[in-house]
């Protein structure tokens, strides 16, 4: 997990992925397991002191993360070794999961709870039966759950980007992590920029939330500028479909609009028949739409 000192992709290339996992974690904690995640991890839960022992250290924040995510039967046995990624970890049947991290975090330790919170989520993937086809896939999913429930902020403010130094953990771009983080955030009235000791981190999140609105944005909701409308109504005499928009119409008079919810992702069908209030089955967000 992770990369240091190489190249770093931007932009928003896993985009459907993301989207595809945000879905499938409604579909699978459902909106009150979902919710029970309101209350992030805090900073000086998973900050070390100076003089504290790393040994020690990794323990006490990998039993944070095991608490945040609730798994309080399972025990994460923590170690350090030379390897190419930041860290690695063993999935068998439990309760004691292995954890491996690169040595580097000895000395860097600001970034353990980063490291940690990709490798326990992997844990609580695996007890929760969730999982995406292909080792990419699998690894955005482990991303953005770990952004989504409110740990995986750390992993974005590990990305650091200069002359300097370059460092980014997770599969996820930076971008995209600003991009979930800001999902939640207008879920749970969060805003984690604060916590950000990274001001390319920072950056990040500000690019990923401008497209996390835009979503909110999107016709056929009634929140859509007047432009989108314009483009909305056209598409809709000509009952074409809008990859760009994310939209797609279904039968014949009257027919339905198909867009995805602002929120979880959830494909939703809905009349076209002007101003519609609708309702997501999946994650309970109320949706003014002009259809």
């Amino acid at each position: 997990m992770g990369s240091d000192g190489i190249a770093i992709q931007h932009g928003f290339p896993h985009a459907e992925t993301v989207r595809s996992a945000i879905t499938a974690l409604y579909r699978r904690l459902s909106y009150d397991g979902v919710h029970a995640f309101a209350a992030s991890v805090l900073p000086v839960d998973v900050a070390f002191a100076d003089d504290e022992d790393p040994y020690l250290g990794v323990q006490r924040v990998a039993r944070e993360m095991v608490r945040h995510l609730r798994l309080p039967d399972a025990r994460m046995i923590v170690s350090f070794r030379d390897m190419r990624h930041a860290g690695s970890v063993e999935l068998a049947a439990g309760p004691e999961y292995f954890i491996e991290l690169n040595s580097r975090f000895k000395e860097h330790r600001r970034d353990i709870g980063a490291a940690l919170s990709h490798e326990v989520t992997h844990v609580y993937l695996h007890r929760l039966g969730l999982e995406f086809p292909g080792t990419r896939d699998n690894e955005i999913l482990t991303d953005t759950v770990a952004a989504y429930l409110g740990a995986g902020w750390l992993l974005l403010d590990a990305y650091r980007e200069s002359s300097a130094t370059t460092q980014k953990l997770g599969y996820l771009t930076p971008e995209e992590f600003g991009y979930v983080l800001a999902k939640r955030a207008l879920v749970f009235g969060e805003d984690p920029s604060p916590w950000f000791t990274s001001p390319q981190a920072y950056e990040a999140y500000t690019r990923g939330r401008e497209r996390a609105r835009r979503d909110e944005r999107r016709p056929p909701l009634a929140a859509a500028g007047r432009l989108g409308r314009h483009r909305y109504a056209r598409d809709r005499r000509a009952r074409a479909a809008s990859a760009e928009a994310g939209y797609a119409f279904e039968g014949a008079e009257p027919s339905k609009v198909v867009f995805d919810c602002p929120t979880c992702c959830q494909r939703i069908r809905v009349p076209v028949r002007g101003h519609v209030r609708a309702r997501c089955g999946l994650c309970r967000t109320e949706l003014e739409c002009d259809t």
